[in-house]
């Protein structure tokens, strides 16, 4: 039997009914949605034993209302992988970027970095500035890009201290779904970490001109309004959004070329952006050295 029928298998004993769905994604996990369950086969180089803290973290009271809860609190097996079984959501519309839950997701991190980690099992560490650095790792090629791109995170300069929050790790749009109300799905890299990671992505963006100011502007009001502590009591965000903006715009460029590089394309003018951001990076390095 098949990792695919094995998944179905398993939706099933949750109440899953009908076709199987796979859903597409540019990793080696894979995720399939059977009627109301959805069932996912995480990577075969995620731990299963820190994924299974993880999950009894988002089955535990303390993130309800904040996460999506597993139907089932413990981790299963197929294929060789680490299985989850969760209640299927609606996902972010792609077709209507304007109405975007940008809000919404900010009032959900500045909850989550609030939850006091005495309330969850121990935690490992949160798995953003892993990923980076992963992302980095998986460039093959040696040509400018390359060299630039691992420049630019070689030459990351180090963050200043922050307190060990609960941080989701790999916070993106992607990242919610909607039951009744928008709630965070994907406890991969849910860890103790510094929570300005989380706000790091749609940072990163913004600051290569990817992200209409307004949204960002939008998108940091409602975090601040809803009490995040994710960037201290400063009058400006970037002392803490600075370093890990640089590292995911690094991560993300770096993405970018491992995608272009497998799909046997040149890269678009989004992924470029990305990679004169890296290069405005190494730039404000050389002068701050001179």
């Amino acid at each position: 039997m098949g990792l695919e029928e094995e998944l179905a298998g398993i939706a099933a004993r949750y109440g899953g009914a009908g076709t199987p769905v796979l859903h597409p994604t540019r990793t080696d996990v894979v995720v399939l949605r059977r009627g109301e369950v959805v069932v996912k086969a995480h990577s075969a180089r995620d731990d299963a034993d820190a994924l299974r803290i993880r999950l009894r973290a988002a089955a535990s009271a303390a993130v309800s209302g904040v996460m999506l809860a597993p139907l089932h609190p413990e981790v299963l097996s197929a294929g060789g992988r680490a299985v989850t079984v969760w209640p299927a959501g609606n996902p972010v519309s792609q077709d209507d970027p304007d109405s975007a839950p940008w809000e919404e997701g900010a009032r959900l991190l500045a909850a989550l970095h609030a939850i006091p980690l005495t309330f969850l099992p121990p935690l490992p560490a949160a798995g953003g500035p892993a990923r980076a650095a992963r992302a980095v790792d998986r460039m093959t090629g040696d040509g400018p890009v390359e060299q630039l791109i691992r420049r630019a995170f070689k030459e990351l300069p180090e963050s200043t201290p922050a307190p060990g929050l609960l941080t989701h790790g790999d916070w993106h749009l992607g990242q919610l779904v909607c039951r009744d109300r928008w709630l965070l799905i994907d406890v991969d890299d849910l860890g103790v970490g510094d929570p300005a990671w989380d706000l790091a992505r749609p940072a990163a963006w913004y600051a290569a001109g990817l992200l209409d100011p307004a949204v960002w502007e939008r998108f940091l009001g409602a975090y601040l309004a809803s009490g995040g502590p994710a960037l201290g009591r400063g009058d400006d965000p970037w002392q803490r959004l600075d370093v890990p903006a640089r590292a995911l715009t690094v991560q993300l460029a770096a993405v970018a070329v491992v995608n272009a590089e497998r799909d046997g394309r040149e890269l678009d003018e989004v992924e470029h952006s990305l990679v004169e951001s890296c290069n405005r990076i190494v730039r404000a390095w050389r002068g701050c050295a001179r």
